[in-house]
């Protein structure tokens, strides 16, 4: 993969990070879609919203609605964490970087 125009390299892109001459911009949106591909969060919501009514039909009503509640609110408590999880992820990981790049979720501007 090759990294867009006028974009540092990792180990260039780590430097000067940590050196405070970039600043990392992320779509919020496009985090939260990669993050929720990655973590399959679709599939831990349906299941979980599955189990929500089914104790809601056994009698466990508030525990149910508690349940389902969890199952809609989670993933997107993770979804609006995205930014702050992916920039963690980018400063440790290579090929994490140049997919964040390359999916344009992360934008690199030089400070002045």
């Amino acid at each position: 993969m090759i990294n867009p125009p006028n974009t540092p390299d990792h180990s260039r892109f780590r430097e000067d990070y940590a050196a405070g001459r970039i600043t990392v911009h992320f779509d919020r949106v496009a985090a939260g879609r990669y993050v929720s591909a990655r973590l399959m969060l679709p599939l831990f919501m349906l299941p979980l919203s599955g189990i929500g009514v089914a104790l809601a039909l056994t009698g466990w009503i508030w525990t149910g609605l508690i349940v389902i509640a969890l199952a809609f609110v989670l993933p997107r408590l993770i979804k609006r964490s995205a930014p702050g999880f992916l920039m963690q992820q980018s400063l440790e990981d290579a090929q994490i970087y140049r997919e964040l790049l390359a999916t344009a979720v992360i934008r690199i501007e030089e400070r002045t």
